[in-house]
């Protein structure tokens, strides 16, 4: 097992507050800044620990008495799409899609602000302005890009923010026009990064948290093969 060495720095602990995911349950993060010499270098090395990145912080889950959410990645080159999977790719064949540098637009937030108010009206987000939703996508010290896919008639479709590591993409945050369900639009932007890190022969996309016990985060593992990050490191998944 290769040994994931953190290095030292100052690691902080939030006060507890309700978990988003899971009821009845309090969620703790540990966090630290993504500052130094090289915050490329300690983004990968803290993302291969489990961490996150939110703006130019990295968390991870500290709660107390519950492990549930566990970090999860795709293995790109692997990764072989199943019939449910060539339906989705089929149903979007039709949409373009462009990399684009890390930069806020006004289109960009206002598809923003309607999935928040359609899929997440009752989460802190919600009350995001503009210049938030700025501080979201522009504030990062390590290297990101913004991808843009678009519908036929040029009207936007989806944006995800990602994270460019040494062995993957990383996606930090996605969102999508709330109108377009029968597209399957989540599934649909994993889908289109996989077979984008592939492209890049990037080996892993990672996808956060996974979640087994919570429906809004339980249908990571439907993308296989993928790894989780256990106590004796990156394990394959089950299917």
């Amino acid at each position: 097992m290769k040994r994931v060495e953190i290095p030292s720095r100052f690691f902080f602990s939030t006060p507890p507050a309700p978990c988003p995911y899971l009821e009845d349950r309090l969620e703790r993060k540990v966090v630290t800044l993504l500052a130094g010499d090289d915050p490329d270098g300690l983004h990968n090395t803290l993302s291969h620990a489990g961490f996150r990145r939110s703006q130019d912080l990295a968390y991870r889950p500290a709660c107390d008495g519950c492990d549930a959410c566990i970090p999860i990645r795709v293995r790109a080159g692997d990764f072989r799409l199943k019939k449910s999977f060539r339906r989705i790719w089929k149903a979007n064949e039709d949409i373009t899609a462009r990399l684009l540098p890390s930069e806020a637009t006004r289109e960009h937030f206002e598809l923003f602000h309607r999935y928040l108010s359609s899929r997440h009206s009752e989460g802190g987000m919600v009350d995001m302005d503009y210049s938030d939703y700025q501080a979201m996508v522009e504030e990062s010290p390590v290297r990101s890009r913004l991808s843009e896919f678009r519908k036929p008639d040029g009207s936007l479709f989806a944006v995800c923010l990602i994270d460019e590591m040494e062995d993957g993409l990383s996606l930090v945050y996605s969102f999508f026009d709330p109108d377009e369900d029968h597209r399957s639009p989540g599934s649909y932007l994993i889908l289109w990064h996989i077979f984008e890190a592939e492209r890049q022969q990037l080996p892993y996309v990672y996808l956060g948290y996974w979640i087994d016990q919570s429906p809004k985060m339980a249908y990571k593992k439907r993308f296989y093969p993928s790894e989780i990050l256990t106590r004796d490191g990156w394990k394959l998944l089950p299917k």
